[in-house]
């Protein structure tokens, strides 16, 4: 599995809710991400505008509508745990615009064409205090936790090379 511990985030603020998130159970994950898109989805996908490839991003959410609703939640907690499923090396394999794209199109389809949120439940504690949370953010720090949290999820088997400074050689063109 590749290094999920890089981030890209520069913000102490920024890193210190991804940790609380990070922390978080696989449901509430699932939950947050949710409430997020919910809240704001119609301003995440023109974040990057020509960032992301929907053809790529596509066939991972229509996918879903073909399961039965416990196939549909098995398959995103999956990607969000990064089990080497192969929706989620699929989803490990697509850029981070990309996956941002498919989580924004899971939680479009949510309770039409994939399972919804269950009707008894209702964000509490931490997934209450870390959406209220992400909410007073600036717009640009909210994306880059998505992004962060987008990033960690998937699986894939490729890692970072080691720096320079490690192996004292570059790679020759």
């Amino acid at each position: 599995m590749a290094d999920k511990q890089t981030t890209q985030i520069t913000e102490n603020s920024t890193d210190d809710l991804f940790q609380r998130y990070d922390a978080l159970s696989v449901d509430d994950k699932l939950a947050l991400l949710y409430y997020v898109y919910e809240a704001m989805g119609s301003s995440i996908t023109p974040a990057a505008p020509g960032a992301a490839d929907p053809e790529l991003a596509e066939p991972l959410v229509t996918e879903l509508f073909d399961m039965s609703e416990e196939e549909q939640l098995e398959a995103m907690r999956s990607v969000a745990k990064g089990d080497q499923s192969d929706i989620s090396q699929r989803y490990g394999a697509l850029s981070a615009n990309n996956q941002l794209l498919v989580w924004f199109g899971w939680a479009e389809a949510m309770g039409n064409q994939i399972v919804g949120m269950p009707s008894n439940y209702s964000a509490q504690g931490d997934v209450s205090k870390i959406l209220s949370d992400l909410k007073g953010m600036e717009f640009q720090s909210q994306i880059s936790l998505l992004r962060e949290a987008a990033t960690q999820m998937g699986f894939s088997s490729v890692t970072t090379p080691p720096p320079l400074a490690e192996t004292g050689v570059t790679d020759s063109l």
